[in-house]
This record gives structure tokens, sequence and C-alpha cells, in this order.
């Protein structure tokens, strides 16, 4: 049996479709000064090694669950940006006890525009809006990923359903979007807060699809306040700023 102290309370950040910790390595370290902090790589994304030639979103969430368990984490607020919005909802409704808080940052699939070439127009028109910085980071991933694979997975993101999934998570959700993000609209992501029993949307101003790179502090300030509230009277308001 493990001595090893179990962990509650940690923030764990998880990377979207094809990326690492790279492009959240900002917010991080922000979040480090106070708070006990994992960022995530995953299985075949920007040159990790591939668990299979194909994976669901269920099998990334069990990746992750596997992940925590190792570093004996039994207790964390979820972050998951983009794709790993998708996987911390299903942690979130197959590890409830996991998962004490919810952040969904940029979060997809935009039932509307639920394609691949709508997906794939929206992550390019996103790149115009991102900085020189950001875009570099996020092109490197997907070059270190490759084609094949992103878009492989693609497919997986396309397939799930996390309007559905989200509505069997009974924690806090807190749903992130950048002014001008051309792939988490603002409507989306007030419909997908709308749908989780206790959900609220901040939008954080100026910013696009990879905001926690981009508008780092107003990110981190929201997160931290979010994983520090206790539970809400009303769980049914929403809140927008």
């Amino acid at each position: 049996m493990s001595t090893r102290p179990q962990h509650s309370g940690a923030l764990v950040i998880v990377p979207g479709i094809g990326m690492s910790h790279r492009y959240s390595a900002r917010l991080r370290a922000m979040l480090a000064r106070t708070h006990h902090v994992v960022s995530l790589d995953l299985p075949g994304f920007a040159g990790r090694r591939r668990a299979a030639p194909r994976m669901s979103v269920p099998d990334y969430a069990a990746a992750i669950a596997r992940a925590l368990d190792r570093q004996q984490i039994c207790r964390a607020t979820i972050i998951g940006h983009s794709m790993g919005s998708q996987f911390a909802v299903e942690l979130a409704r197959v590890r409830p006890s996991l998962v004490e808080r919810l952040v969904l940052a940029a979060p997809v699939v935009d039932p509307a525009r639920r394609t691949a070439r709508q997906q794939s127009l929206d992550l390019v028109r996103d790149l115009v809006v991102e900085s020189p910085s950001s875009a570099a980071l996020v092109t490197g991933d997907f070059l270190r990923t490759g084609p094949r694979y992103f878009f492989t997975e693609l497919r997986a993101m396309l397939d799930y359903r996390i309007e559905a999934g989200i509505s069997e998570v009974a924690c806090p959700v807190l749903v992130l979007r950048g002014e001008n993000d051309p792939i988490a609209r603002r409507g989306w992501c007030h419909d997908l807060a709308a749908s989780a029993r206790d959900g609220r949307v901040i939008e954080i101003a100026g910013a696009g699809h990879v905001l926690q790179h981009t508008a780092t502090r107003a990110v981190a300030t929201a997160i931290a306040e979010f994983h520090a509230a206790g539970p809400r009277a009303d769980g049914a308001a929403k809140r927008a700023r």
C-alpha cells in the first residue's frame, strides 16, 4: 500500500486537440504562485507516444484519470481548453468524486458548426486574431502531432456531444470564452452553461481561442475565484461578464 499523501484542491490543466502543456505555460506559472497545479500532456498529442491508432473522448478521460491517480490527486478543479473541455466533462461524468469543479475554456463543439470543414475554417480565422507567440505555439504543437493524427482525432471531437454530457455533471461549471473567439462563440457558450446544473459564463475582453496564453491574468483570476468559491445559493442562476 502506498504511503504517499493524497492531494485535494489541485488545479489540473488539460490541453485541446493536438496541443501540449506549452500553450498553457503562462497560466500554469501564474496559478502555481498560490495553488498546486498539474499541467498534463496527452497520448499522441504534440509528439507524445500514441496509446492507440485512434482514441475517443472517453479514452482520453480514462487516461487523465489514470494520470491523476498515479499522482495521488483525489479531488481537483479540472481546466479543459477546447477539446480538453470535452475530456474534462467526460471525466466529471464518469469520476464525479475526482472532480470538484469544472472550467471549460473555449469549449467545443458548437452543434451548429459540427463539421470538419467548419471547424477548420474557424481555426484559421482564430489564427488571424491570435498573437504571434500564440500562433507559433499552436502551429508548433500541430506539426509535432502531425496532420494525420490531428484529423483522426478531429473526428472523435466532432462525435462527442458535450452538451449532453454536461447535463450529467453535478459539480459547478465555469465556461470561459474570449470575446473574439470564432470557435467558441458567445451563444454556444451560454447555451452550454445553461445545460449544466450549476453553470456560469465569463467572457474575456479582447481574447481569441487561446485565451489562457493571450489573456493569462484575466483567465487566472477568473479560475482562482471560481476555485475558491463555495456553493451558490441559487444553482440555476447564470452569470456573465
